[in-house]
């Protein structure tokens, strides 16, 4: 795991006192951790932790659904 998807994970956890940890496959706005209030803010997060902007307008809801998909998309390494 990633320092930037260890970040993620942790601002999770810390709004989710009841959990302790977060499978990576766990589908992070069904199991309502990443809920409609919260949106906003945590696209925020991942772009300061990616570095990365982030088109609110073309964002794929499934590239955020779970750590795996984050991890996957913000940051594993891109060949150019």
């Amino acid at each position: 795991m990633t320092d930037g998807l260890d970040q993620v994970k942790a601002w999770i956890v810390k709004r989710h006192p009841d959990r302790d940890d977060i499978a990576p496959d766990l589908d992070l706005i069904e199991n309502r951790l990443i809920d409609s209030l919260s949106f906003v803010e945590f696209v925020f997060l991942l772009e300061q932790v990616s570095g990365q902007s982030i088109d609110m307008d073309t964002l794929e809801v499934d590239s955020i659904r779970t750590l795996e998909a984050i991890d996957r998309t913000f940051f594993k390494t891109r060949v150019s």
